[in-house]
């Protein structure tokens, strides 16, 4: 009598496995819409589908994909994508993953670029352009996020990495964004050493280069998460840099670790800009801090005759 061939668990079966394995219920979920070819928004569909068998060529993926999440790999290098600000990215390990926090970067940077409607503000309306520049774009997360909430806004991306700034560009062209793209490090590898800006933002590396909490992030860039002895080498050096390519009145933004406000703040004022602040990110911890860039005022005292 021929054995008979073994019975697919059903779809409800293997998310309760998944589960039993120590895999996040929410974890399981994507995984399994992922190797079904279903979008990660129609977690409803399981439960409609849930009797329904896997097949076992899909179980062999699953079960890789399984493995790699419970050592700690991202789950959006698993699937390729991740959402951020209403756009779906393809990302993978050549870049940081893009966190739901640094939405905060991108609204305020959305608020200090709307000008003020002054009679002048509205007769320039059809005609003025700002620019906006992104340090450490990686997948071009906030650069893109910004362009497709203000189209008519210039934006230029630089990134030291050209394996992230491979990622930026294809996420670009997929989401019929246009940016400018530039590769060096921070501010000095502007082609244009003129150019100016009114704003200028970053989510560059801030954490200390012996913090334990980087055990936790193996499977991401080192050098998009570690910053010298105390996390701020790279906030020093960009705080340094931006006067020179910010037009008057222009913003810098940036973001930075949970107990760094106050550090960056002080840099900041120490820099020469003004109305230094921060903003608070989704769990109410002060996350991005910022300035207004003040041109120095011509020196017009007279000298005796």
């Amino acid at each position: 009598m021929p054995i008979p061939e073994p019975v697919p668990q059903t779809l409800a079966n293997v998310l309760t496995t998944l589960q039993t394995s120590g895999l996040e219920r929410l974890d399981a979920q994507l995984l399994l819409l992922h190797v079904l070819g279903q979008s990660p928004k129609q977690r409803g569909w399981l439960l409609a589908h849930d009797t329904d068998p896997l097949p076992p060529e899909r179980a062999a993926v699953l079960a890789t994909l399984a493995e790699r999440r419970l050592k700690g790999e991202p789950l959006a290098y698993l699937t390729g994508h991740k959402e951020f600000f209403g756009l779906d990215l393809q990302v993978d390990a050549r870049v940081l993953v893009p966190r739901p926090d640094t939405e905060t970067l991108v609204n305020w940077a959305l608020e200090v670029l709307k000008p003020p409607m002054t009679v002048n503000a509205v007769a320039t309306a059809h005609t003025a352009t700002q620019s906006l520049l992104d340090l450490g774009t990686g997948s071009g997360a906030i650069a893109l996020a910004l362009k497709a909430n203000q189209p008519k806004l210039q934006v230029h991306a630089i990134d030291v990495s050209p394996d992230a700034l491979t990622v930026a560009q294809a996420n670009a062209r997929r989401l019929q964004l246009d940016v400018t793209f530039n590769q060096g490090a921070w501010l000095a590898s502007l082609n244009d050493p003129v150019l100016t800006f009114d704003c200028i933002v970053s989510n560059p590396p801030y954490i200390a280069a012996h913090d334990p909490h980087l055990s936790a992030l193996t499977h991401e860039p080192l050098q998009a998460l570690a910053s010298g002895a105390d996390g701020l080498d790279d906030l020093r050096q960009i705080i340094t840099q931006a006067p020179a390519h910010l037009k008057p009145g222009g913003w810098l933004l940036l973001e930075h670790g949970y107990d760094q406000a106050q550090a960056v703040r002080d840099l900041l004022t120490s820099a020469g800009f003004v109305h230094a602040q921060s903003r608070q990110d989704l769990a109410g911890i002060e996350r991005c801090s910022g300035g207004q860039y003040q041109a120095p005022q011509p020196d017009i005292r007279r000298t005796r005759p």
